[in-house]
């Protein structure tokens, strides 16, 4: 049996009321006292909380009673149009008409347009056979000579898994083709002594530290310097250490490694054992980005952002040629697997990753 249930605003009100139940899921629907609309899908092993009209962001995710979602400045999502004045979410899709800081000759917001973008339909359907959960929306989104194409994002949970699958296709409506650059901020809480395992290998040259300040931070004495040492040895973040100057944040492109299943992994293993953890396929998105940024103020780490481009701001990853061509009337599609894992399933995951770098 499905339960299919279509999202408009109206049903979304100051007090949290249930839109269904079934096949080891809750879902039910309010507004936070911002305004912005709010779903959240509880299952058997935890919940999220998807803004179906704001970005399609996961606003927050926790699985078996513990947040992985990342500490921020925000108790609730802000209306407004401008990306670090809502900033706080533990999943953002970002793009699709370009990526990153601005730089000089650019005009697009930081990190495209996705972010904040007002999704105009949406819908929850539950899978009793499967035991699944799909949160879908959908955001088109047209500009006179320059885009016309269709977002689609998908979130799905298992009643009995702690991992999420997520996905978003771009379709070009367009006749001619599309240029998009994509990246997924999926932002996890840091574990102090937690230690990075990924499908790449620790050198300069695969780990490269961005060296570069955006206009948005201001950097503290001796951050460039740290900067310098983990150029010359990536290996240095591999524990976060509480001491690390991660402030006010600290990036990186890795070329991450694919085992023969297609996927390349990223996790950061708790002291207990457990993890924290992303997969997707480096065929879908070329680059990876690692972003960590610990203040009294702001915890998070992206274990690890599948992306089409670096993060330089739309003239530079063109000049760059880091980008994806969608031909009109063609598509576009990423798929990623993230959430917690259990020490067995961390270790099984540290085993595929050391094959992979064999």
């Amino acid at each position: 049996m499905s339960i299919r249930i279509d999202l408009q605003s109206v049903q979304f009100g100051e007090k949290e009321r249930a839109l269904a139940e079934g096949g080891g899921f809750t879902v039910s629907a309010f507004r936070y006292s911002s305004g912005i609309a709010a779903l959240r899908v509880r299952s058997r092993r935890g919940e999220i909380v998807v803004l179906p009209f704001m970005g399609h962001q996961i606003w927050s995710c926790a699985f078996d009673g513990r947040d992985l979602t990342m500490k921020s400045m925000f108790t609730e999502p802000v209306r407004t149009s401008h990306y670090l004045e809502t900033y706080g979410a533990f999943f953002i899709h970002c793009g699709a008409t370009a990526i990153g800081a601005p730089g000089p000759s650019d005009r697009h917001p930081l990190h495209g347009e996705l972010p904040l973008a007002p999704f105009q339909k949406g819908f929850v359907e539950i899978d009793e056979a499967r035991g699944t959960c799909a949160v879908i929306g959908t955001y088109e989104h047209t500009v006179a000579f320059s885009y016309h194409y269709l977002a689609t994002s998908t979130y799905v949970m298992q009643a009995d898994s702690t991992l999420l699958d997520v996905s978003l296709q771009v379709d070009n409506l367009k006749k001619t083709p599309m240029d998009l650059m994509y990246l997924a901020h999926a932002n996890f809480r840091p574990v102090d002594n937690g230690e990075l395992i990924y499908s790449a290998p620790a050198t300069p040259k695969a780990v490269r530290v961005r060296k570069s300040i955006p206009a948005h931070i201001t950097p503290k004495p001796g951050y460039r310097e740290f900067l310098e040492d983990l150029a010359v040895n990536p290996a240095i973040h591999h524990v976060l250490r509480p001491d690390l100057a991660f402030d006010p944040e600290v990036a990186m492109m890795i070329d991450m490694k694919a085992g023969k299943d297609g996927f390349a992994h990223a996790l950061m293993k708790h002291p207990s054992g457990a993890s924290d953890y992303m997969r997707y396929q480096p065929a879908q998105c070329g680059q990876c980005c690692r972003w960590i940024c610990r203040t009294p103020d702001q915890d998070a780490i992206g274990i690890a952002f599948p992306c089409t481009s670096e993060v330089e701001g739309y003239t530079a990853e063109k000049k760059k040629g880091l980008y994806a061509v969608v031909e009109g009337g063609k598509s576009w599609r990423v798929d990623m697997r993230m959430g917690a894992l259990s020490a067995a399933e961390t270790e099984a995951v540290t085993r595929e990753i050391r094959t992979i770098l064999a």
